[in-house]
């Protein structure tokens, strides 16, 4: 890797590219929570809807490598020991784990669009289309407790169970080895720089599966799409077909990358001395191709908003004001009429009168 000498940092190569990516990544991860607050502005009652996951995902990822170029570049020039083995793996592995498990949240929404109409979950009474993380219905003397723990009561769909489940094995997983990169500094048989191999190694093939498993229900949904005929239905069809490609080419080459190379273990920067050029091309192959270029393009498929939905009180308040304001233009215009007709009875009498007493003046004379 990196011969650290005293008072000595990254190339200046090295340096750019750590800049650079920092720059993306925080970029990326404010557009995603900026995203993610308009989508809740518009339906927060619907609580926690696959999209604002998504988003929270994606943001969060990328502001985990936002710190991790940011403390690179400190602990190359402060010499700390502790970040070359396991503090460095696990700020390294955090933001990967959360990446991919956003994109197997994308996957979950593919393979239920594949196969909703053969295998829905009725028994558990959940569509594609309803809330990943929906609230259940509480009572009204549990309503204050809800609010405050909001995700003690939850529902998820069966394929996103899987999704939770396989994300906290991985993070499990990463855990236990950061414990045995720690163990290994000391003296015992553990190699601490195997352990960590071993385990970006076989993330690397579980990359290589999920792009080959969004490439297959990508192609599924492209072709199932073609059928249907309308200006949607195409524009959707596309999203999902661009969606596959990029997936495919960026997860592909970050995996490559990662089996040929130790590239993800930069950290370990004194080990031995590489070429600073050679290596900022590679740092740009794995995590600009490899993660800040999937999610901005997905983040840029999902900028449309969701539809605006109004609760119920609002809707009765505007049919009450509605009603109201009918009753106050009626009023005035019926009272008038009213007015009116009693008017041309009064002065009807008031002929009628003046009549008769006419006729009975004329007879006494």
């Amino acid at each position: 890797m990196l011969e650290l000498r005293d008072g000595s940092c990254y190339p200046k190569a090295m340096v750019g590219v750590n800049v650079g990516l920092a720059c993306v990544d925080g970029v990326v991860a404010v557009l995603a929570f900026c995203q993610l607050m308009r989508i809740h502005s518009r339906n927060s009652h619907l609580g926690w809807t696959r999209q604002k996951v998504f988003h929270l995902m994606i943001g969060s990822s990328n502001l985990g490598y936002f710190f991790y170029f940011v403390l690179s570049l400190v602990a190359a020039c402060k010499g700390w020991l502790c970040w070359s083995n396991s503090c460095g793996f696990i700020v390294m592995a955090f933001p990967k784990i959360l990446f991919v498990a956003a994109f197997l949240l994308l996957l979950s929404f593919w393979v239920d669009l594949c196969h909703q109409s053969n295998d829905d979950d009725e028994d558990e009474g959940y569509s594609p289309r309803e809330a990943l993380l929906e609230k259940r219905r509480a009572d009204s003397n549990t309503n204050g407790c809800r609010r405050c723990f909001s995700f003690l009561a939850i529902r998820t769909g069966s394929r996103q169970k899987v999704v939770i489940l396989v994300t906290i094995i991985v993070f499990a997983i990463m855990i236990a080895c950061a414990v045995l990169i720690w163990i290994g500094m000391g003296k015992n048989p553990i190699d601490s720089e195997v352990v960590a191999q071993v385990y970006v190694d076989l993330f690397a093939v579980a990359v290589l599966l999920l792009g080959g498993a969004l490439a297959c229900y990508g192609l599924v949904l492209f072709l199932k799409m073609r059928k249907v005929r309308s200006e949607r239905a195409s524009s959707e069809m596309w999203k999902v077909a661009g969606l596959a490609i990029v997936s495919v080419v960026c997860f592909t080459s970050s995996a490559l990358v990662t089996i040929s190379t130790n590239i993800p273990l930069i950290y370990h920067w004194h080990q031995e001395e590489i070429d600073g050029v050679y290596t900022s091309l590679l740092l740009v192959l794995y995590y600009f191709i490899g993660s800040s270029v999937p999610s901005a393009f997905v983040l840029w498929m999902m900028r449309e908003l969701p539809p605006l939905l109004v609760t119920n009180r609002e809707q009765e308040s505007r049919t009450i004001t509605f009603i109201r304001d009918d009753l106050v233009t009626v009023h005035p215009q019926s009272w008038t009429s009213a007015t009116s007709m009693s008017n041309q009875d009064t002065e009807k009498d008031a002929e009628t009168s003046r009549t008769v007493t006419d006729r009975m003046r004329q007879e006494v004379a």
